[in-house]
């Protein structure tokens, strides 16, 4: 959109902002100096990236949306007094997500959050008092969910495929903090392949990289929800590391529980990568590559089909 945009004194002496243009293009200004003055009031900092997603917004997202957009709400503090919020709309309508439901499953790009804001609700949970611990899972494809050709205990063996949820643990509580909870069980690492037959009451459970379980292990993880339990599921469906022609669990559960009352479901797209710039170009290209050969291999297999 083409606007002209200038500082002018307001009559009561202060400044202001002066947008001229035609009307929608007005408005989708408006909207986008909106969100930066919201931000800028809520002590964040401004920088392309944002800027760059503020226009994507005030371009795609209804008008209603606006008063959503506020990034206030801190989810929780960082070991480091860093408070730890929403930065898009998406990520506000995740963590709302989150709120509502026992069990959460979300999709999307690396870059968009999925799994940082999951830990941060988690310890905000453990802080409060609403768990007794946090459960981390995730499939360790690479190594067959034998766990058994890295070197040392099953800790050691388990740290490489975790790592992403560790990192953001150790930014919310501290090194100090995360290793006493991980020596008491308070912070509780599991592979996907241990969690059969346990029953996880009082918990916070994020399985991460669920792009890579199978239906039977989504199953199984689904029905360890104890009482006062809440789970999250995340993944990223276009990264999917198993075998050709094997479907994933996170794909099937989100058709199979599409409709039933507890379990959410939630999508990000490129839009909402909070990485570099880049990384949101590159999630873009990627997709309209595989877009583009998802068309190529069906129009083979019509004309295979027409002979």
């Amino acid at each position: 959109f083409r606007v002209r945009i200038s500082a002018v004194t307001a009559e009561d002496g202060d400044d202001a902002i002066l947008i001229r243009g035609d009307k929608k293009s007005v408005a989708r200004a408006s909207r986008v100096m909106s969100f930066l003055i919201r931000r800028l009031t809520d002590g964040e900092g401004i920088d392309r990236g944002v800027v760059d997603y503020a226009i994507s917004l005030a371009e795609e997202e209804p008008a209603d949306g606006d008063e959503e957009i506020g990034l206030s709400g801190v989810i929780c503090v960082s070991a480091k007094g860093r408070p730890i919020k929403p930065k898009t709309l998406a990520q506000k309508q995740y963590v709302d997500e989150i709120g509502k439901n026992p069990i959460v499953l979300c999709v999307g790009p690396a870059g968009t959050g999925k799994t940082f804001l999951a830990v941060a609700i988690a310890v905000d949970a453990l802080r409060k008092k609403a768990v007794d611990r946090i459960v981390l899972t995730r499939p360790a494809v690479e190594a067959g969910e034998r766990l058994g050709f890295p070197p040392g205990d099953l800790q050691s063996k388990i740290d490489p495929y975790l790592r992403p949820l560790y990192d953001a643990l150790i930014e919310m509580l501290g090194m100090e903090n995360f290793q006493k909870y991980i020596e008491r069980g308070t912070i509780e690492i599991a592979p996907l392949a241990y969690m059969r037959g346990r029953t996880l009451d009082d918990s916070f459970i994020i399985l991460d990289e669920a792009q890579n379980t199978t239906p039977e292990q989504m199953k199984m993880f689904l029905t360890r929800l104890g009482y006062r339990s809440k789970a999250v599921v995340t993944g990223d469906l276009s990264q999917t590391d198993l075998p050709i022609g094997k479907k994933s669990g996170l794909a099937v559960a989100q058709e199979v529980l599409a409709g039933v009352e507890g379990v959410g479901t939630f999508a990000f797209c490129d839009r909402d990568v909070v990485r570099h710039p880049l990384v949101r170009r590159i999630v873009a290209a990627y997709e309209a590559y595989e877009k583009e050969e998802a068309c190529k291999r069906n129009g083979q297999k019509e004309k295979e089909e027409q002979k």
